[in-house]
């Protein structure tokens, strides 16, 4: 009777963790680039009431055991790299990856970070940073006297110039791509870093091998779904008080017992 205590207990803590994904996944419903986290579970220890395969006491062999499952755990929560929908901005430094990739920025302590949010800025010499004034790798500068700036799919970032002719090529945007883009570690300000387990980036121009073209005065938005993510809040709540249920019901069968002696 007290194991179904415990069974049922790591049920409310699985489905509590659900609930609190879900709501990380809601509150980062408008969050630029943002992707959706998913939790998965698996079964606990089983307890072997009776080996498969044994043999009954008239000598045949027994088919199926009897084995006792004693609840869930947390496997991992994965975070799903679906393309968000774009958004029009109509502002020249914002940049929406159509496909796979990253964009790269460099990080205060000097390693790279890679994010999906393509809303940048221009800071005080001209450099293309994020929000927080991360700058973009590679880095580009744009002239102080820049009338347009135009991005091709490809990353190529032209200017034009008061008196030119034709536009002025400043560099080229480069992506980032990962064998294992959910191996990336979210570390908040809608970056990521690479681990053992994404693998090393292979970097390169957009619209090459399987890197993603970029879309300019466009932002993608985050893959989250609100319908969804309520439709598995409900069903979270709905496990979680089964599981409750499971425990009172387990409480008033010890209480039935306790009662057996008077």
């Amino acid at each position: 009777m007290i194991r179904s205590l415990y069974t049922a207990a790591t049920g409310m803590n699985a489905q509590e963790l659900n609930v609190s994904v879900i709501s990380n996944n809601l509150a980062n419903v408008n969050t630029v680039g943002f992707k959706r986290s998913r939790p998965e579970f698996q079964d606990l220890l089983y307890q072997n009431l009776r080996l498969v395969g044994t043999l009954s006491p008239n000598g045949n062999q027994v088919p199926t055991g009897a084995q006792l499952g004693l609840g869930t755990k947390t496997s991992s929560i994965q975070k799903i790299f679906l393309q968000g929908d774009f958004t029009q901005t109509q502002n020249s430094l914002d940049m929406a990856i159509q496909g796979r990739g990253f964009f790269q920025v460099a990080q205060a302590d000097g390693t790279t970070g890679y994010t999906r949010a393509g809303s940048f800025k221009l800071d005080n010499s001209g450099q293309i940073v994020t929000a927080d004034g991360l700058p973009l790798e590679p880095a580009l500068t744009i002239p102080p006297d820049a009338i347009n700036i135009s991005i091709d799919p490809q990353g190529s970032v032209a200017v034009t110039q008061p008196g030119a002719a034709v536009p002025t090529v400043v560099g080229t945007i480069q992506l980032a791509t990962f064998q294992n883009e959910a191996g990336l570690n979210a570390i908040g300000f809608n970056l990521f870093v690479e681990t053992d387990a994404s693998g090393s980036p292979a970097v390169g121009n957009p619209g090459v091998d399987d890197r993603g073209t970029l879309q300019q005065g466009f932002v993608e938005l985050s893959n989250v779904s609100v319908v969804e993510e309520l439709v598995n809040l409900i069903s979270a709540q709905r496990a979680y008080e089964v599981n409750s249920r499971t425990v009172q019901t387990s409480d008033e069968m010890l209480q039935i017992a306790n009662q057996m002696k008077r």
